[in-house]
């Protein structure tokens, strides 16, 4: 076993460990927290598996972006963030149905690849121009639509956050 044997398996351990805590917290904005550290984890094990401009897409767009967003948005609405007993359901079904499900992804990707190794079609494990290349030609309209989406969610939570207490839904001013 090599070392970078055990880093991909401790960043493949803190990455599960987020994940569960992010599932299990009963607050939403420790589940933000401990999403930024899965997604540190998973940025970590592509550094060890020489996909830098992976690990740092990751950090910037998932951990610089989106969390701080679900955050930002969390907070600047002004939501309950503090368990309630009202949405609390049964988790024996919900944890049946992801075990389940966990499973029969194992299985489908087992079945489909094996332990074989899979080619990587000419281009080098990490290389950020051959992924450059990728995004700025392939994939334009999707990075841009996705961009567009989380503008009019933040927008959306300015506008539900700045609606005056007593129902009206104009834009209260400071007296």
């Amino acid at each position: 076993m090599t070392l970078a044997d055990v880093l991909l398996a401790a960043f493949g351990l803190l990455a599960l460990g987020a994940a569960l805590a992010v599932v299990t917290t009963r607050r939403i904005v420790r589940a933000g927290l401990w999403l930024a550290v899965a997604f540190a984890g998973i940025a970590g094990a592509a550094l060890v598996l020489t996909a830098e401009f992976l690990a740092w897409v990751l950090v910037l767009v998932y951990v610089g972006a989106i969390v701080v967003l679900l955050l930002f948005a969390t907070m600047l609405t002004k939501a309950p963030t503090d368990p309630s007993d009202e949405l609390d359901r049964p988790r024996l079904p919900g944890a049946l149905v992801a075990g389940g499900i966990g499973l029969a992804l194992a299985a489908v990707l087992v079945g489909a690849f094996g332990w074989t190794r899979v080619g990587l079609t000419g281009r080098e494990a990490g290389d950020a121009a051959a992924m450059g290349e990728a995004v700025f030609a392939d994939w334009v309209l999707p990075f841009e639509v996705l961009s567009l989406l989380l503008l009019a969610a933040l927008v959306g939570a300015i506008a539900v956050s700045t609606r005056d207490t007593t129902g009206n839904d104009h834009i209260t001013e400071p007296h």
